[in-house]
């Protein structure tokens, strides 16, 4: 974990501003990370971005106390374990890294709502899409099961059409990354899922 700690040691020197107005943490892989229009997507939910690049489930479980130790937010948000898959890990480790991730996110910060963003199809990893569907789903039944406190953020299904194809629109050159188009469309899903709340 020790090529994170860059990234790691920015975050705990950006939090010193920013932790009396957040009330929504961001938390994941370089998707968070380099949402450049997330403060103003998301203004009416006074975000914080939390996102590391390149981050996997595994590192976002060995960080969590680190990175939040200042933050008492109202919600927290997880996009991670694309990268985990994209390492060569199996849907089953990254689904206990998300159990690990549901028991620090309940000592840290209670009952707060806590939301897991599905992992997302991307172009550039085509052939590992039955990978992602599998741990998409155990994690979900997973929430079902558990329910209480966390809600799964269904983002597989809004970046496909109705054939099944991946809508290139949603990613830039690499065919792993969003393009502003992908993150217009994830902040609709996010705060569609947020608001049925309410």
């Amino acid at each position: 974990m020790y090529w994170y700690e860059d990234e790691v040691k920015r975050l705990e020197k950006d939090s010193r501003g920013k932790v009396a107005e957040a009330e929504t943490i961001f938390y994941g892989s370089s998707s968070i990370r380099l949402w450049t229009s997330l403060y103003s997507d998301f203004a009416a939910l006074k975000p914080v971005n939390l996102g590391f690049g390149g981050s996997t489930l595994a590192a976002c479980v060995w960080f969590f106390e680190r990175v939040m130790v200042s933050y008492q937010p109202k919600r927290l948000i997880v996009y991670a374990g694309d990268n985990d898959l994209g390492d060569g890990r199996n849907p089953e480790e990254v689904f206990i890294f998300f159990q690990q991730l549901v028991v620090k996110a309940r000592k840290r910060f209670g009952d707060i709502p806590c939301y897991f963003i599905s992992l997302k199809p991307s172009i550039s990893r085509l052939q590992m899409i039955d990978q992602y569907k599998y741990t998409n789903n155990l994690i979900e039944n997973e929430i079902i099961k558990q329910a209480e406190n966390w809600q799964f953020i269904d983002i597989f299904k809004a970046m496909i059409d109705s054939a099944g194809k991946l809508k290139k629109e949603n990613y830039v050159d690499d065919g792993l990354h969003l393009s502003e188009k992908g993150y217009q469309l994830w902040k609709q899903v996010i705060y569609d899922r947020i608001y049925a709340d309410h």
